[in-house]
């Protein structure tokens, strides 16, 4: 049997275990160059393990999903964390699950506000990209060399996902 999942919204507390948000926070807030520009400082840590040791920008894609949407694989990546900002000013799903010995536990879903996004730590679980409404960029950080840094799993029975509702 299908089990749906909840779609919770996006907080720093209940994604700590998966990696970090990256929104602005008024207690990281500084101002630069001469009071004309509000900095955020440090909002996620990219994280590379092993070689090729080199970060790269890219700029995804993704088109929108459709609902009820079936969950019936995670990925992730071992040797770098992978960061989601959106460009496009959308609203967009993460899915992350805990690992169960070498593969994903019962994922978990949050939604994401336009101006939010996702840092993953190395290692995380987690579905791929999940645009709401229509096409939507995405600033995405990570490791070079993807293809030495991807792991991926099926689950038996996919999980559904209904339509959020905003």
């Amino acid at each position: 049997m299908t089990e749906y999942l909840e779609i919770k919204p996006l907080s720093k507390e209940a994604f700590a275990p998966f990696g970090d948000v990256i929104e602005t926070d008024p207690a990281k807030m500084r101002l630069i160059n001469n009071g004309t520009t509000e900095r955020y400082h440090a909002l996620a840590e990219p994280v590379v393990i092993g070689e090729p040791v080199r970060l790269i920008f890219n700029i995804f894609r993704s088109q929108p999903r459709l609902f009820p949407y079936e969950i019936g694989m995670m990925e992730r990546h071992p040797y770098a964390s992978q960061s989601f900002t959106p460009l496009s000013g959308r609203l967009f799903l993460v899915a992350v699950s805990d690992d169960e010995e070498g593969r994903p536990g019962k994922p978990q879903v949050f939604l994401l506000g336009p101006h939010q996004g996702v840092n993953y730590f190395p290692n995380v679980w987690h579905h791929p990209l999940m645009a709401l409404g229509a096409v939507s960029d995405f600033l995405v950080v990570d490791r070079d060399d993807p293809a030495a840094n991807y792991e991926e799993y099926f689950f038996p029975s996919p999980y559904l996902i209904a339509e959020p509702k905003p």
